[in-house]
């Protein structure tokens, strides 16, 4: 009976940690706030009400691409994962998990994710993803190796999934999720430079390009910061001057455009690595309560 339930105990552990594996590696914590983009842009579609239904295929759909895109990252970074303390224990660099594991993984949640969002939606919707996992996965990783304008490069995926929301709800490539893929378009790149501030000397061991410039933590790239938190003012207020939200959701745009303006200019001020970690955390603040509030003030 005890040896029983010591193999029980010993089974389960081994489920919960390649369970916790398998959630590293596609960053689950990560892509929720990815997917949630979609959703939102989904809802805000003038014609789609809400359906829980929708809402959590959207959901699979979204995270399994997403994480498929993930893993594709980590296999690509497995080598310089090993140089950077907070990636060493990364299920590929640690060798938890193998290569060939971590690939299988990659194609069933990619396929998968692709399908439910073109048998679900449609299949504009599903091609948009496919883009958004090739260019993050294969164009966006191995560029980082080669200049800053991995930044750009990446920003395109990452701004794609309120588009593919929109697309999702509306079966069509209009203005009304362009604007929503703008908003989040410009904001990815205070976003990244300051995780590429405040994780310079590991991106530097790693070999990777990320900040603009001379690709040091300096005053140009806070005020290149400041310059795209600058332009979220005029991005934030279109999907209300579009009548997809109401009036409410472009006065919170504007001040927390100009809060988020205000961390970049002390990030200027300071030059530092605790400035660059409240525009971080600023960037986080932004994207959320914009949001959130499309979504509660939709027209």
């Amino acid at each position: 009976m005890l040896q029983e339930n010591t193999i029980k105990l010993s089974s389960s552990y081994v489920i919960a940690s390649k369970v916790k594996d398998y959630s590293q590696l596609m960053k689950f914590n990560l892509t929720f706030m990815v997917v949630f983009s979609s959703v939102v842009g989904y809802l805000l579609v003038p014609t789609i009400e809400f359906n829980w239904v929708k809402v959590l295929l959207l959901f699979a759909g979204g995270l399994l691409v997403s994480g498929s895109a993930n893993t594709i990252n980590q296999i690509w970074e497995k080598n310089t994962d090993k140089l950077m303390a907070r990636t060493a224990v990364r299920p590929l660099p640690s060798g938890r998990m193998s290569d060939m594991e971590a690939i299988m993984l990659a194609v069933v949640t990619g396929v998968s994710g692709t399908l439910i969002m073109g048998f679900s939606f449609n299949w504009l919707s599903a091609a948009l993803s496919l883009i958004s996992l090739v260019l993050y996965g294969f164009v966006y990783t191995p560029w980082k190796k080669w200049n800053s304008l991995s930044v750009l490069i990446g920003a395109i995926p990452g701004a794609l999934p309120p588009l593919i929301g929109w697309v999702a709800g509306a079966n069509e490539l209009s203005i009304g999720g362009w604007s929503l893929f703008a908003i989040q378009f410009l904001w990815q790149f205070p976003h990244f430079w300051a995780i590429a501030w405040i994780a310079y000397k590991d991106y530097a061991k790693a070999g990777f390009k990320m900040l603009p410039g001379s690709g040091e933590p300096n005053k140009y790239t806070a005020l290149q910061a400041a310059t795209y938190t600058l332009l979220l003012i005029p991005a934030g207020i279109a999907p209300f001057k579009l009548g997809i939200t109401g009036s409410t959701s472009a006065i919170v745009a504007i001040v927390l455009g100009l809060f988020f303006f205000y961390r970049a200019i002390n990030l200027y001020r300071k030059n530092d690595v605790p400035a660059a970690r409240k525009l971080m955390f600023g960037s986080y603040i932004y994207l959320t309560i914009v949001q959130l509030v499309q979504l509660l003030d939709k027209a």
